[in-house]
């Protein structure tokens, strides 16, 4: 167990911890939680030794280990992959060589009544144990498991660590502190540089890890996979609810409601007991009661409600411009890098006001496809276009990274801005949480979540009707990331995301497609689905299914079975009652379908009303918005097709 006493900590002034006191069984799952700044990452790296606390104790068992994976770092490694790996061993190396030093003593000795002998015998058996419990003799095994895990081939383990990306290179470093087994494993935003298949191997893997775990994450779903148990930070101090955290969240809210209404009960009390005191201060014969009540109120215990932060970010994309029906159309696509074929022969097609999602490992060539379509990489196989119109906005992966460091935050979103949109700069920063403080900062101060925010903005500057985001997730708080959701929602033009965040996703997009094995495949339906498919055995892709009707003729017969002659007029009267039939049916059917899509409509404005509030909704809500949106779809090309043929009567 770790037990953490009267902890207090200062940064630059602000009292971060104060006097805080709770306990990490060897088995919890705890999910730390609170505003950016509140003191999770320093929380953890004073559980691990990194920091010291100004005042208060942290006190472990004997012999407990702790291990710690930091939100960012810079590895150090000359060696290969399965190499680096394999160092999380060293623990293991030193007990064997300790057994065979104290398999030798036991030989050489002959005292076995003794103490000594006795011990010298315990510590033989503990060792043995403990090798056993970190893998024994089955290292490179159990190293390329946890590597395969995290996403790494087995083309990998002989390459250099150093050639990989810092996003890999951090699963190495994952990957090393999972093999050591700690007794305490703090992770900080662990998911930061996974993907979906690798998050959810990592899920499972954590699910049966024998130790405690801690973890900060920006990921719903992850954390209330991973953790049975939340802790808030905020203003200075705790709320520890045993529960994940989708509960934490509901009971968060009851907490501050109760904490809000004992406030108000107190602060009528106090005015009431204040209104007394001033009515019979100076009477003599209230003398006793006046006092009695002016202790009451020293004596009286203060209810205060926690610190709620209102700041978000608020904003909505601007209408698109129109475009053409088809808005990317590929046929026989490939992509290679020297000998890498990311992939090859893929077929695209993607119609306008579409919303889907890119999904797989990475470097199946999502983030490939995503620059082909924007005109980042041209040398590629097969044909590509971009349809009749269309405007691209991108947020590429490394965003962020891209910005010029030496402008201000100001200087950033003036660059790009023209026309009347140029005095609503202030506006638009304010929008994204810059203040007037702001935005005369440089951007190579910024934090990583601030740097995110302007990317952001400054794709709000330019009207597009194909907008590509590739992972906008990345560094962004859990209401900011709702608030982006909610905007994408409600934009009108094309969408194609990128991303490994399972409850962004969710209730987004209705289309995905999965990059895997060279190869491009379709999954009409949402990220939740395509894993209970993928997870229950089914194919990742479906394909296209069509419908085949066919037309009965017919004929007027006599009781001989035999077809029976009309006359020219009677028949022409006759095709003329068919013709008005039909044509009344489908004038039926084009109201009937006029009605569908004014009642689809209103359901959707409700919704949009919903969103519009900027506040976190449930994936059902999502899902049935969605559902709204696609039905209204169906129902207009219906109506169309009625039309088309009324007017063809």
């Amino acid at each position: 167990m770790i037990s953490v006493n009267n902890l207090s900590v200062q940064f630059t002034g602000t009292e971060l911890f104060k006097n805080v006191t709770f306990n990490i069984a060897d088995h919890d799952r705890v999910g730390l939680v609170g505003l950016n700044g509140a003191g999770k990452s320093t929380l953890l790296k004073i559980l691990c030794g990194w920091q010291e606390p100004e005042s208060g104790t942290i006190v472990m068992a004997t012999g407990q280990t702790v291990g710690y994976l930091p939100q960012e770092m810079v590895p150090d490694s000359a060696g290969t992959v399965i190499e680096e790996a394999l160092t999380a061993f060293s623990q293991l190396d030193e007990l064997e060589r300790e057994l065979e030093r104290l398999s030798l003593e036991i030989a050489e000795r002959t005292d076995y009544e003794s103490a000594d002998y006795t011990r010298l015998l315990e510590r033989h058996h503990e060792a043995t144990e403990h090798i056993a419990l970190l893998g024994g003799g089955r290292r490179r095994e159990e190293a390329e498991k946890v590597l395969l895990g995290l996403g790494f081939r087995h083309s990998d383990f002989g390459r250099p660590v150093a050639v990989f990306s810092g996003g890999w290179q951090m699963r190495v470093e994952l990957a090393k502190l999972l093999l050591q087994r700690p007794d305490f494993l703090l992770l900080d935003e662990p998911t930061n540089h996974l993907d979906i298949v690798s998050i959810q191997w990592l899920e499972n893997y954590l699910g049966a890890y024998a130790g405690a775990v801690v973890l900060v994450s920006h990921d719903r779903t992850f954390l209330d996979n991973i953790t049975r148990r939340t802790i808030e930070i905020t203003a200075g101090r705790i709320y520890d609810y045993k529960c994940p955290y989708s509960e934490y969240v509901v009971q968060m809210q009851e907490r501050r409601a109760s904490q809000l209404a004992q406030l108000t009960n107190q602060q009528r009390q106090v005015a009431q007991i204040e209104a007394f005191i001033e009515r019979f201060r100076y009477k003599a014969t209230k003398a006793k009661q006046v006092q009695s009540r002016v202790k009451m109120l020293e004596r009286m215990e203060r209810i205060t409600v926690d610190e709620v932060s209102t700041e978000s970010i608020h904003f909505q994309f601007p209408p698109a411009p129109h475009s053409g029906k088809i808005v990317v159309e590929a046929q026989h696509l490939g992509k290679a890098y020297g000998d890498n074929q990311v992939f090859s022969d893929v077929d695209f097609l993607l119609t306008a006001g579409r919303k889907v999602a890119f999904v797989g490992r990475n470097g199946e060539g999502k983030s490939t496809m995503a620059k082909i379509i924007v005109g980042d990489i041209n040398d590629y196989a097969g044909t590509f276009r971009l349809g009749a119109g269309v405007c691209v906005g991108y947020y590429a992966q490394n965003q962020a990274a891209m910005l010029n460091l030496e402008k201000t935050v100001f200087e950033t979103i003036d660059d790009i801005a023209q026309g009347d949109i140029r005095p609503k700069i202030r506006n638009i920063l304010g929008s994204f949480l810059f203040d007037d403080d702001d935005i005369d900062k440089k951007v190579k101060v910024l934090s990583g979540g601030e740097k995110a925010r302007l990317a952001l903005a400054k794709l709000l500057l330019s009207p597009s009707n194909l907008l590509i985001l590739d992972e906008p997730t990345n560094h962004l708080d859990m209401n900011s990331k709702d608030i982006l959701k909610n905007a994408l929602l409600q934009y009108t033009g094309t969408l194609i995301v990128v991303s490994h965040d399972r409850d962004f996703l969710s209730g987004l997009t209705d289309e995905l497609y999965e990059f895997r094995d060279g190869g491009v495949h379709e999954f009409k339906g949402d990220i939740m689905e395509f894993l209970e498919t993928s997870q229950g055995g089914g194919t990742s892709g479906t394909g296209d299914s069509s419908r085949t009707s066919s037309t009965s003729i017919a004929s007027h017969t006599n009781g001989s079975g035999k077809e029976k002659p009309l006359s020219s007029g009677k028949a022409a009267y006759e095709q003329a009652k068919v013709q008005e039939r039909e044509r009344r049916k489908l004038q039926s059917l084009v109201s009937q379908k006029e009605k569908e899509i004014e009642s689809l409509e209103e359901a959707i404005a409700d919704k949009d009303a919903v969103l519009a509030s900027g506040e976190a909704q449930s994936p059902d809500f999502y899902k049935e918005y969605q559902s709204l949106k696609s039905q209204l779809e169906q129902k207009m090309q219906e109506w169309e097709d009625a039309v088309i043929a009324a007017e063809g009567q």
